[in-house]
């Protein structure tokens, strides 16, 4: 080859551009789930750390879900974050260490992801408090 030939090869733009595939399946999995929430009450949740995913599909998957109304932080043991998707229902639910990297994060079908409902211990000790708090005034 010429060295010309080989200038102009090499001067040639390629975009390589890589697809799991696995988008439009995982999409259609979140709309049977939600159908069974709607049908039945049935929960599901999805782990997006454990589906591969080529680079930025995952941010692919959020954009299409959107933003919803409803957005929660929690602090314990590093930050969790649960966002409510553009469909009811649907939540993103993230986890991160102290160092702010993402631990987790789940695609919950609910109608509350279970880390917001306030645990059994944890009402009874409320209680407790708030019965002590009544009785000392």
């Amino acid at each position: 080859m010429s060295e010309s030939a080989n200038r102009m090869l090499q001067a040639i733009r390629v975009r390589t551009e890589v697809s799991s595939g696995n988008i439009p399946p995982l999409l259609h999995e979140v709309r049977h789930a939600l159908a069974a929430l709607a049908k039945n009450g049935t929960c599901n949740i999805i782990d997006l750390k454990s589906i591969p995913l080529a680079p930025g599909e995952q941010e692919a998957i959020l954009t299409t879900l959107g933003e919803g109304e409803v957005r929660a932080e929690l602090q314990s043991l590093g930050k969790s974050e649960i966002l409510e998707t553009s469909f009811p229902g649907v939540w993103v639910v993230t986890h991160y260490d102290e160092q702010g990297d993402i631990k987790a994060r789940f695609i919950e079908i609910t109608r509350m992801p279970d880390i917001l409902e306030s645990q059994a211990p944890d009402i009874a000790e409320g209680l407790a408090r708030l019965e002590s708090l009544l009785h000392t005034k």
